[in-house]
């Protein structure tokens, strides 16, 4: 998970894929963090995306690198969300104060459970990792 963790960070903008209905849908995401062991990520309540991963919590990330190497991320959308893993996502990225709180109730911390990550590169193979 931590290689995984720091590809993300060092890729800040990737994006993350739900399936609405039977049609997949497809959004940029900048926030990821450890958080008690699980990979994390934060949404609000009121937006699509949501509502997608509750109805259906696959779920695939995908970024890539300026050195020609990506990502794949796929696995099951959790929610995680309390007070203290809202906390922490903020403490992390102070910049998402602008837009949440720890005790306001639209804010939503979701974890990848059953996760599998591949890493690929335009000069070798693909290499796999689960978590």
């Amino acid at each position: 998970m931590d290689e995984v963790l720091k590809f993300l960070q060092d890729n800040p903008v990737f994006y993350l894929a739900t399936v609405d209905g039977n049609a997949p849908k497809v959004r940029p995401f900048g926030f990821v963090m450890a958080y008690q062991n699980k990979l994390c990520f934060c949404t609000s309540n009121q937006k699509d995306v949501y509502k997608q991963m509750k109805a259906n919590p696959s779920i695939e990330i995908s970024t890539a690198s300026p050195k020609g190497e990506w990502l794949r991320l796929s696995g099951k959308a959790v929610f995680v969300t309390s007070r203290d893993s809202k906390k922490a996502a903020l403490d992390a990225m102070p910049s998402l104060r602008k837009m949440y709180s720890e005790d306001d109730t639209i804010y939503e911390i979701f974890a990848i459970e059953q996760g599998e990550a591949t890493f690929y590169s335009f000069g070798g193979a693909p290499r796999s990792v689960k978590f």
